[in-house]
């Protein structure tokens, strides 16, 4: 085994997003978007946009889920995604005109202390957007002050590591090959808020009300809808923080990965669906205290 001083591949910041995994989602939008948007759409439904609100889309990447909104809250109502990486507020600008989508816009910028002109806000929203930030504590502050007394907030996390296989067995199969050291509990990155006692003491110090959460869980196709299990561990190694964790290591131990994974996706492979594997959910409503 082969040791791992690069920064946990598990723990993405914010800058992280701006750069390199930013461009990456971009590059396999497609593939990306499809993995999660079942999740994207069970939040939508639970928070149920009506016309005219004003809404915050926090770490809006690709842009999809703000261009849901969008049309929810047509023709009196509007949406601002907000996200780190510049390529996909770029690529969001872009393909909401080409969707003909007009009561819309992006902007690159760090929700964790943005200040907006036009504020306050109706509601906001968050597919896996709220979990990297640095100082959560202060970034949920900032963020109660974009919102109008009473607005309310519908975010999704990723529920425990234990009970996101997707996740889980992709990365027992590089620790096989690589000395990566587990997260650490609360620091920012995918799971940083799997304890909901410390998510809604977040919320709580943030201004906001208790949070009422609801589980989804299902299968995830990985790398898109009907990836097969070659395209899946190409889309994994090429694109996810998992294969990060090969940046530095040699042609041995990349074989070595790749063939495990070829065989833990052929084993989770699903015709006419693609590589299935386990995810968990926290979909989050909350109300900003006034």
């Amino acid at each position: 085994m082969t040791s791992q001083n690069e920064s946990n591949p598990e723990a993405l910041k914010g800058e992280d997003w701006a750069g390199e995994m930013g461009a990456k989602w971009l590059a396999n939008l497609e593939r990306f978007e499809g993995m999660i948007a079942p999740i994207g759409e069970a939040l939508l439904k639970q928070a149920d946009f009506k016309p005219g609100e004003r809404v915050l889309d926090i770490g809006c990447g690709g842009g999809a889920t703000t261009i849901a909104i969008a049309r929810s809250v047509a023709p009196s109502g509007e949406v601002l995604g907000i996200d780190i990486s510049s390529d996909l507020t770029t690529a969001s600008t872009r393909r909401a005109s080409d969707a003909g989508v007009s009561n819309i816009r992006f902007i690159c910028a760090d929700a964790a202390t943005i200040q907006l002109s036009d504020a306050p806000y109706d509601r906001l929203f968050s597919r896996f957007g709220s979990m990297f930030f640095a100082e959560p504590h202060k970034a949920f502050k900032n963020l109660h002050s974009l919102l109008r007394p009473g607005a309310r907030i519908d975010l999704a996390l990723w529920g425990p590591p234990r009970d996101n296989l997707w996740m889980m067995e992709m990365m027992g199969v590089v620790r096989r090959y690589v000395d990566i050291p587990p997260a650490i509990p609360r620091t920012p990155g995918p799971f940083a808020f799997e304890d909901l006692d410390y998510f809604n003491e977040v919320l709580e110090s943030g201004g906001f009300s208790k949070a009422t959460v609801s589980t989804y869980q299902a299968l995830q196709p990985i790398g898109g809808v009907n990836a097969t299990p070659p395209e899946a561990v190409s889309f994994v190694l090429s694109s996810m923080a998992v294969g990060r964790a090969l940046d530095e290591q040699d042609t041995t131990v990349r074989a070595a990965v790749h063939a495990d994974l070829l065989t833990l996706f052929t084993q989770r492979h699903v015709p006419d669906q693609g590589v299935m594997m386990q995810g968990k959910v926290w979909l989050v409503t909350a109300t900003a205290e006034g």
